[in-house]
């Protein structure tokens, strides 16, 4: 009898019910549980691994740099980090509500990895996230232009995932041509998918960035400022803090 219970749950993909069906028969028969509570039990095992499953994958095709986590986030060594708000971005209503969260502050200070901890947070709850730096994704749409399927790239890429989190805006500056394609981004997820975006400049300094284009600037900071979250951490390198703890450099105000 197991046999074709295993034939039946390798036919249909059964993959926990296979595995657990057995035990769980034995523990509903020494407590006497019924058939359909059996059943339940069963049906259970086979969704809480299938939710891992896709929680895993979503991680995975997000494309985050490392997993990190809001747990593992050191708010006493960033103590301008508003811990109270960004645990309620945590509950991702921001994502529902297709606003925006942006990251401001100096390098080494938390932002990348806030940025992915909420990534993260959303691929477990089953968003699909995509994780970008700004320069790859500039690359990206350029070899997507150049092949004749920008259209498509925006559709799919930028779209496609309920989170677009772009980091560290403003570490190269872009050209004409490449400042016109990020602010396509902006516009395709204006009001249409959430955003998360890191930065080390103030929004005064973005012009810089996107070429000089006062105009295309504004109407970027328009769109992304209009539903959005702005976080401001300042402080020390974190990174530049742990060298000088351990003596790698010496005891100097780091600069950013």
């Amino acid at each position: 009898m197991s046999e074709k219970v295993d034939l039946l749950c390798a036919e249909l993909s059964l993959l926990a019910v296979a595995e657990q069906y057995a035990n769980l028969a034995d523990e509903a028969a020494k407590k006497k549980r019924s058939f359909v509570e059996y059943l339940e039990q069963v049906l259970r095992a086979e969704t809480q691994l299938r939710g891992e499953r896709r929680r895993q994958t979503l991680t995975k095709l997000a494309g985050f740099p490392a997993v990190k986590t809001l747990e593992e986030f050191d708010f006493e060594a960033a103590p301008s980090a508003p811990k109270a708000r960004i645990q309620e971005l945590a509950g991702l209503a921001f994502v529902e509500r297709c606003e925006n969260v942006i990251f401001l502050g100096p390098s080494g200070t938390g932002k990348s990895h806030l940025a992915t901890a909420l990534g993260i947070r959303a691929t477990e709850k089953g968003y699909k996230v995509r994780f970008l730096t700004a320069a790859d994704l500039v690359l990206q749409l350029e070899k997507a232009r150049r092949e004749g399927r920008l259209d498509q790239y925006l559709k799919r890429g930028i779209l496609g995932p309920s989170l677009l989190i772009l980091d560290e805006i403003g570490y190269l500056p872009l050209k004409k041509d490449q400042a016109d394609l990020f602010f396509q981004v902006i516009a395709k997820r204006y009001e249409q998918g959430s955003v998360i975006l890191t930065s080390n400049l103030s929004f005064g300094e973005w012009e810089e960035t996107f070429d000089g284009n006062t105009a295309l600037t504004s109407a970027m900071l328009d769109r992304l400022l209009h539903h959005a979250h702005v976080i401001q951490i300042r402080g020390e390198s974190y990174r530049l803090r742990q060298a000088r703890q351990s003596g790698l450099i010496g005891g100097g105000n780091a600069s950013n």
